[in-house]
C-alpha cells in the first residue's frame, strides 16, 4: 500500500483530483493575493512532494481554504499602498511555517494532534467558512475587497451599492448553485469543473464585462529567494506558527479520513514531515502553502488510487495546464473564482454540529460557539487554544465529578471485594476500606479531600489503590493534606496496593516515612490481612496508654 506503484486506479485517481483542485487552485491563488499561479505552483510543487515524502500513500495536498486563509493575511501584511506585493519576506514565513512542520514530525507531535478536542476543531472549522465567506462579498459582485479582516469587510457593506455588478454576481451565484444542485444529478465530473468551464464560455459568448483573471505567466516557476522580516519578529513567529499548526491538523484530519476509506493506517509524523518539506518547496517557488485536501482525496480513493503515484499524477496533471492551457485561464471571471470560495465555505462549515445545538451538552456547545466567535474576530490560535483550555478544564471537572462518586467510602460489610470477605468478623468492626479507582491527579483534588472527611468514624482506615492508575503533584499534594487531617484526628491509616514507582513517588516527597511508615505501605493486600492482628492489638494498647494518660492528668 505505501510503494510507489502505478495502476489503472493510480492514473484515474491522480487524474480526476488533479481536475478536481484545478480550479481550487486557482481559486486560492487569486484569494491569497500572490494570483492564480500562484495557487497552481502550490497545487503541483506541495502535491508532488507530500505524495513521494508524505506518510499518508493516497492524500492529496494542495491549497486549501484554511491555509490560504492565513496566507492571504501574510501578503497583505507585505503589500505596499501602491499595490506591489514584497514577495520575499512572505515566502521567508511560508518557509518557516515548513520548517516547522518539519520540526513537529521530527519530535512526533503528530502521535498528539488527534487529541484536540472536537468541539474546538468543529467551531475553527466553522469559523474559517463563514471567514472565507465574508471575504467573498465584495468580489462575487465585482469588487475588490476593503480589507481581508471580516469585522472591517462588515463595517464596509454600505459600499456595495457603488459599482456592484449585476453580471458577476449572476455568475458567482450560478457558480454556487451548480456546485451543490449538480452532484444530486450527475457527479462523474467535478461540479466546480462544470462552472468553471461553463461559466467561462458564457461570460466570453456574451461578452459580459466581469472582471477576469489575466494573463499568468506561463512556463516553470522562478526561484524565489525567502527573507525573514526581523524588524517584526512577533508577526513572523505568529504567523508561521498559524500556518504549521492549521496545516497540521489539516493534514491530519485527512489522514485519518483516508485511513478509514483505505482500511490502513498513516504515519502522523512522516505526514508532517512530508507536508513541511513541501510547503517549503512550493514556497520557493512563489507557489501558496497548503495542507493534505479532504474532497480532493477522497476522490482519488474513490476513483482506485491507493499509491503515492496519484499523488504525483495529480501535481503533473495541473503542471501541464500551467504549461498549455495558461492562455485560456486568463478569460475565467474572478466571480466564478468567488462563487467557488463561496462553495468551499460553506462545505467546511460543521453543520451536524448546528443541527445538535440544543441537544449537545451545553458545555460543548459553548466551546464550539466561543471558537467560531473568536476564530472570525481575533485570530486562529487564540481561538483553537481558548477551545482547547476549555475543554480540557470542562472534562477534568466531568472527570473529578465521576470519581467523587464511583469512589465512594464503604464498610467492608457493604460490598467488600472478595479477598476483603476473608478478613474474621471481629476485625471488620473497627476497619473501614475505601477503593480508589482512577487516576489521582489535580482534578481530584477536591472530591478525594471530601471522600476522606468521611472517614472519622473508624479506627483503622485502608485505602486500597491497586487501581489508581496515575498521580501527579497535585493529588501527591492532596493525599498529603487528607493524611495530615486524619493523622490528627486519631485514625491510623494504611495504603495498600501501589505501584513501585507510585511508592518511590511517595518517599520522594517525604510523605513515606514523616506521616506514613514503611510498615503502613503495602504492595499487596494479602499481605496486609496478615499483619491485621498485629496492628489492632497495638492499636489497642496504644489507646489503653492514652486513656490512662488523660485519667492521671484528669
Amino acid at each position: 500500500m505505501s510503494g510507489f506503484a502505478v495502476t489503472r486506479g493510480d492514473i484515474f485517481g491522480g487524474i480526476t483530483a488533479g481536475i478536481v483542485a484545478l480550479p481550487l487552485c486557482l481559486a486560492f491563488g487569486v484569494a491569497s493575493g500572490l494570483g492564480p499561479a500562484a495557487g497552481l505552483y502550490g497545487g503541483i510543487v506541495l502535491g508532488i512532494i507530500a505524495a513521494v515524502v508524505g506518510g499518508t500513500p493516497v492524500q492529496i495536498s494542495g491549497p486549501t481554504a484554511p491555509m490560504t486563509l492565513i496566507a492571504a493575511s501574510i501578503v497583505a501584511a507585505n503589500t505596499a499602498s501602491s499595490g506591489a506585493v514584497q514577495i520575499a519576506p512572505v515566502v521567508g514565513i511560508f518557509c518557516l511555517a515548513g520548517a516547522l512542520q518539519i520540526l513537529f514530525g521530527i519530535a512526533r507531535l503528530g502521535n498528539y494532534i488527534r487529541f484536540l478536542p472536537y468541539p474546538a476543531i468543529s467551531g475553527l472549522m466553522t469559523g474559517i467558512g463563514i471567514i472565507i465567506i465574508i471575504q467573498q462579498i465584495f468580489p462575487v459582485v465585482g469588487l475588490p475587497s476593503p480589507s481581508s479582516s471580516p469585522a472591517e469587510i462588515l463595517k464596509s457593506l454600505g459600499g456595495l451599492a457603488q459599482g456592484a455588478r449585476l453580471d458577476a454576481f449572476m455568475l458567482a451565484a450560478a457558480t454556487v448553485a451548480i456546485a451543490f444542485v449538480l452532484p444530486r444529478f450527475f457527479s462523474a465530473v467535478p461540479p466546480s469543473l462544470v462552472a468553471l468551464v461553463l461559466l467561462t464560455g458564457i461570460a466570453a459568448a456574451f461578452g459580459l464585462g466581469a472582471p477576469t483573471i489575466g494573463d499568468i505567466p506561463r512556463g516553470l516557476p522562478d526561484f524565489v529567494l525567502p527573507q525573514l522580516d526581523i524588524a517584526n519578529p512577533r508577526f513572523v513567529s505568529v504567523t508561521a506558527f498559524q500556518l504549521a499548526f492549521l496545516g497540521a491538523i489539516d493534514a491530519l484530519t485527512t489522514s485519518l479520513a483516508a485511513d478509514n476509506m483505505t482500511r490502513t493506517h498513516h504515519d502522523s509524523n512522516r505526514e508532517l514531515i512530508g507536508q513541511g518539506a513541501g510547503n517549503i518547496g512550493a514556497a520557493l517557488c512563489g507557489g501558496i502553502p497548503g495542507a493534505g485536501a479532504f474532497m480532493r482525496t477522497a476522490i482519488n480513493v474513490r476513483a482506485g488510487g491507493r499509491h503515492r503515484s496519484s499523488g504525483v499524477i495529480h501535481g503533473a496533471l495541473l503542471l501541464a495546464v500551467l504549461l498549455g492551457l495558461s492562455s485560456v485561464v486568463r478569460y475565467i471571471p474572478h466571480a466564478v473564482l468567488s462563487g467557488i470560495l463561496v462553495s468551499a465555505g460553506l462545505s467546511i462549515i460543521d453543520y451536524r454540529s448546528f443541527r445538535h445545538l440544543f441537544r449537545a451538552p451545553r458545555s460543548d456547545t459553548w466551546v464550539m460557539l466561543v471558537v467560531v466567535v473568536l476564530t472570525i474576530f481575533t485570530d486562529l490560535i487564540t481561538a483553537v487554544g481558548t477551545g482547547a483550555v476549555l475543554a480540557s478544564l470542562i472534562f477534568m471537572t466531568r472527570i473529578a465529578r465521576t470519581m467523587e462518586q464511583n469512589a465512594t467510602l464503604t464498610l467492608v460489610e457493604d460490598e467488600p471485594w472478595q479477598d476483603e470477605s476473608e478478613i474474621p468478623h471481629a476485625l471488620k468492626q473497627r476497619l473501614l476500606i475505601k477503593h480508589v479507582n482512577g487516576p489521582l491527579f489535580f482534578g481530584f483534588v477536591y472530591a478525594f479531600r471530601r471522600i476522606a472527611e468521611r472517614a472519622t468514624d473508624g479506627k483503622l482506615l485502608v485505602l486500597r489503590m491497586e487501581r489508581v492508575t496515575y498521580m501527579d503533584q497535585s493529588g501527591i499534594y492532596a493525599l498529603q493534606d487528607v493524611l495530615v487531617d486524619l493523622k490528627a484526628a486519631g485514625l491510623k491509616v494504611i495504603i495498600v496496593g501501589l505501584a513501585r514507582d507510585q511508592i518511590e513517588q511517595l518517599q520522594a516527597m517525604h510523605i513515606v516515612p514523616d506521616l506514613l511508615s514503611e510498615e503502613d505501605v503495602s504492595q499487596d493486600f494479602d499481605s496486609f490481612k496478615k499483619r491485621l492482628p498485629a496492628m489492632f492489638e497495638e492499636l489497642t494498647r496504644g489507646s489503653d496508654a492514652e486513656r490512662s494518660t488523660k485519667s492521671v492528668v484528669g
